[in-house]
């Protein structure tokens, strides 16, 4: 299908990105306070816009980690403009852009909401696993080991960090953890960093992503220190149901299931720890 004559597809405008943030609140995605600006400011290039005469139709992302893999997201058609096959036409012109943005032959991940996968498929995703969300109000505990991190830490943070993605990060991980409200809290063993979590203001309430960590009792010494700031607060964490001592950890927290992904992968799937995961950083930028 081609676009209709009063119909375009390029670069969004960052007005336009406010825009964007406003339909994924809509839509029940509770984005971040700073997630949108964060990513503007790590990849302007990352946005794209469909548009009706001057008018925003539809939008999403297609971030690049510095060539090296690529992440779909934020894919939203204005409510009124659905099934007119005017999404399929922006989403086939972004893997295409995305594929551009690329090395040649490094992947490209999404979270894809259920009912869309078989669409995904046929453009050339797979599905790996579900990413799941629980959702709750934060009740945690103080842990004397569990220390605050700030941007003196930046370093070992993004040395650690460097082993749950498939590539480097560090201009996006600086913003993320830097964000106005954001609490990022980690845990040290025989001197060295040992696992590390993030809880950013959104919408509503909080999120809990990153959280990372050599076991699982670590992960949950961090997510209950987390909580403890934010006591009382709905919140939110995004979590691979693959790693089944995440969802059991989540559970222990009183969260309850609220929404749910499949994470999928165009061209190698990475190899990373999943059994080190205990929330992705974010469904909409990886």
């Amino acid at each position: 299908m081609k676009l209709p004559a009063d119909y375009s597809i390029s670069a969004m405008r960052e007005d336009e990105v406010a825009t964007l943030g406003d339909w994924a609140a809509a839509e029940g995605w509770n984005p971040g306070l700073s997630d949108l600006k964060i990513a503007w400011e790590s990849d302007p290039d990352a946005f794209i816009a469909l548009r009706h005469a001057n008018t925003l139709a539809g939008g999403g992302s297609i971030f690049s980690y510095g060539g090296e893999f690529g992440f779909m997201g934020l894919f939203i058609m204005r409510a009124d403009l659905r099934q007119k096959g005017l999404g399929t036409v922006l989403w086939h012109w972004r893997l295409n852009r995305l594929l551009e943005r690329l090395k040649p032959g490094a992947g490209i991940c999404m979270d894809g909401v259920f009912d869309m996968v078989p669409f995904y498929e046929r453009g050339g995703f797979k599905s790996a696993f579900r990413d799941v969300r629980y959702q709750g109000s934060a009740v945690g505990a103080t842990d004397p080991d569990v220390a605050t991190l700030g941007t003196g830490d930046f370093a070992k943070i993004a040395a650690y960090d460097r082993a749950f993605v498939p590539a480097a990060r560090d201009a996006f991980l600086a913003r993320w953890i830097a964000a106005p409200g954001v609490i990022t809290m980690g845990l040290h063993e025989n001197g060295k960093l040992a696992g590390y979590g993030v809880a950013r203001p959104c919408r509503e309430g909080f999120k809990i992503g990153p959280l990372f960590a050599d076991r699982a009792d670590i992960a949950e010494r961090i997510a209950a220190s987390l909580m403890e700031r934010i006591a009382g607060q709905q919140v939110q964490i995004d979590v691979p149901e693959a790693n089944l001592a995440t969802v059991a950890l989540a559970e222990r927290f009183g969260l309850q299931m609220s929404f749910g992904c499949m994470r999928l992968y165009y061209g190698p799937a990475p190899a990373l720890p999943i059994g080190r995961t205990f929330a992705v950083t974010s469904l909409e930028f990886g």
